[in-house]
């Protein structure tokens, strides 16, 4: 791959947009590359955590809007942008596994969706968040508009949206867009700590809760308990059930083989 680089560590996978000599935007070939890599480590088993983040100090600021030729060919290669880019965050929001986005600079535009796909989302304290479309007079894509609202609520899903104001990494934490907010000079290393956390983790229990979770919003309740029941029934069957309670009972720290 020219534009994204895969690596794997220890049960964690990661992929990184790596272009920043142009703000890490995203041609079509970039967008095809990081829908690669993301069905690469989800149907990877010895991959038991993934990583999406970007190089340098940005995360990723959405389309390369230097590939656009301004007449009717640029819906056509949108699209081919746009096709690629939702099946990787689709892609990752129902990977089961987790998935920690490192937002480790600017995300703008088509990196928004991306950067809060995430079931754990690391921001570095220099970083923000810039919708971005309004400036050329286009709507959203990469699922922010799907994301927005779930996190923060409609109507600062809206202020967001329409007054394209910068969200800073303090605010952004404090209204719900991401998990915490780490200081630049330790973002590497906390980023590193957590995706090792849940690598070690039950990762057939995490992709069990991480799907009840998903589906939440479009259930009743009693669907959803029904739901649960079965989930939870079916996780008794697993190795790293047995080693939890064993474990439990012996007043140990568990250790869990993701099977």
């Amino acid at each position: 791959m020219d534009h994204v680089t895969v690596t794997r560590t220890e049960g964690v996978g990661r992929i990184t947009l790596d272009r920043p000599e142009q703000n890490n935007s995203m041609n079509a070939q970039t967008a095809r590359e990081l829908h690669e890599a993301a069905i690469e480590l989800v149907e990877d088993d010895a991959v038991r955590c993934i990583v999406l983040t970007g190089t340098g100090k940005v995360f990723h600021t959405g389309a390369d809007l230097g590939m656009l030729e301004l007449d009717e060919s640029d819906g056509a290669l949108l699209r081919e942008v746009a096709n690629h880019l939702h099946a990787m965050v689709s892609t990752l929001h129902r990977a089961p596994k987790p998935v920690v986005c490192g937002v480790n600079g600017v995300a703008a535009g088509g990196g928004i969706g991306p950067a809060l796909c995430g079931d754990i989302v690391l921001m570095a304290e220099s970083a923000r968040f810039q919708f971005a479309y309004p400036a050329i007079a286009l709507s959203a894509d990469g699922g922010s508009s799907y994301f927005l609202p779930r996190l923060v609520g409609l109507r600062k899903a809206q202020e967001i949206a329409m007054r394209n104001e910068s969200v800073g990494s303090a605010e952004a934490e404090e209204i719900g867009l991401v998990t915490e907010v780490v200081p630049d000079d330790e973002f590497e290393t906390r980023l590193a700590e957590e995706a090792a956390a849940l690598a070690e983790g039950p990762t057939l229990a995490h992709a069990g809760t991480k799907r009840l979770l998903r589906t939440s919003l479009d259930r009743q309740l009693s669907e959803q308990m029904e739901e649960e029941a079965e989930t939870i029934v079916g996780l008794t069957k697993t190795g790293d059930y047995q080693r939890g309670v064993e474990a439990f009972f012996e007043k140990e720290q568990a250790e869990f083989e993701g099977e």
